[in-house]
């Protein structure tokens, strides 16, 4: 019988099943280390064709979400995106209590956008079967420039100029719970008002790590007046995974302005503003989803923490590589700072602010008058990216403290 031979190794020839047993034992040992040779492996990125859709207040959802034929509401718009579609929301009003759930890609995003940044404006619907209004569990999905504004739920909505909505209230403006997602230019205010005051916990903004979510980005909302008075499981800006939270205004929390939480570790807090709330900044932890703590690398530079009750805190579980940096801590009436044993801050700035204008009850201008002592005093390693008010920090020149780049 003539053996059959297969090819790459080692240059001898190896005989298959069927061989003749005369075959020397040396032959066989010689051999044992034989592999076939396999071909690289060639990862293919398909591409992705971008695709656009549009959603009018004088829409119709059995449209296309062309521009000349857009869809009504944006619970349509979820149902039809893919990834790289970029969804642009005209000028209007529209009804919150919607989810999305269709995930982009790390190079084909899915972008949903206020054609007119603060115009597409997100109210509860007459009957609100939803305590979310803009519920987000994909992920690599961007929200970017709207308005959600919870004042119909209310008491005494009527005097505002809304219409009231019975049903479910909302106690979460817009909530995160996928991975690599980014929260932008969005005005989240008036929600989570008039609910009962329990250990369930609200937000303005919620990133989650509840379904894995990690790594999102929170940068450039303007968030507050949320909450029932005096209730401290309310918050602002709630963190409870890996991500940043840069550039926003936070003012009016009933509890923390910025909280980090459940799962947050290597979080980066940094140039926020934040006024009048229980707690300015709470680095914490506890209460874990899917690790065991603590948090810990989480870095809270450049930011403003004034006349709330507290300033800057620790809670729970932290971790000994937390840094407090050049941050404007002042006027915060039970005291500016509570870091766990052994922790410091550095580059602090003890001093008013000096806000262009401020009032605590209606509605301040952040932006830093040209005498404050928060002009040039941030790091610049941590300041990526342009302010709340859309100027630049590139640049060598000095970083200013908090939202609001002089």
């Amino acid at each position: 019988m003539n053996p059959t031979f297969l090819p790459f190794c080692r240059g001898l020839p190896v005989l298959l099943p069927g061989l003749p047993a005369a075959v020397p034992l040396a032959f066989l040992l010689a051999c044992a280390g034989c592999r076939v040779k396999e071909a690289p492996t060639v990862t293919v990125t398909p591409q992705v064709v971008p695709t656009e859709l549009y959603v009018a207040p004088d829409g119709l959802d059995s449209n296309p979400g062309t521009r000349s034929a857009p869809l009504r509401t944006l619970a349509r718009a979820a149902r039809l995106v893919a990834p790289g579609t970029i969804v642009n929301v005209l000028p209007g009003t529209y009804h919150g209590g919607f989810r999305t759930d269709v995930n982009g890609l790390p190079n084909a995003r899915i972008v949903f956008r206020s054609s007119e940044p603060g115009r597409a404006r997100i109210v509860p619907p007459p009957v609100s079967g939803s305590d979310v209004a803009w519920d987000n569990r994909a992920s690599h999905v961007d929200i970017e420039g709207f308005e959600v504004d919870g004042s119909a739920q209310v008491d005494g909505a009527q005097a505002l100029g809304v219409a009231a909505s019975t049903g479910k209230k909302w106690s979460v403006g817009i909530y995160s719970g996928g991975s690599y997602n980014r929260i932008a230019g969005n005005h989240v205010h008036h929600v989570a008002n008039t609910i009962a005051c329990t250990t369930s916990e609200g937000a303005g903004i919620g990133v989650d790590s509840f379904y894995k979510g990690i790594h999102s980005e929170v940068d450039a909302n303007s968030v507050h007046d949320i909450g029932p008075p005096g209730c401290r499981f309310v918050h602002g800006i709630y963190m409870n995974a890996p991500g940043s939270i840069r550039n926003n205004i936070v003012y009016r929390i009933s509890g923390s302005g910025i909280l980090l939480w459940h799962d947050a570790h290597d979080v980066l807090v940094a140039n926020n503003t934040v006024t009048a709330s229980e707690t300015g900044i709470l680095v914490g932890g506890g209460d874990f989803f899917h690790s065991k703590g603590p948090n810990d690398h989480t870095r809270v530079i450049n930011n403003i923490a004034y006349d709330n009750r507290h300033g800057i805190t620790e809670l729970g579980a932290t971790g000994a590589h937390n840094s407090y940096r050049n941050n404007l801590v002042f006027h915060n009436l039970d005291g500016d700072w509570q870091l766990a044993q052994g922790m410091r801050h550095s580059g602090t700035v003890a001093a008013e602010p000096g806000f262009i204008a401020y009032d605590r009850n209606g509605a301040p201008d952040f932006r830093l008058a040209a005498s404050s002592p928060a002009i040039g005093k941030g790091l610049r390693d941590e300041a990526g990216g342009p302010d709340f008010y859309g100027k630049a920090r590139a640049g060598a020149g000095p970083v200013d403290i908090g939202a609001a780049q002089h």
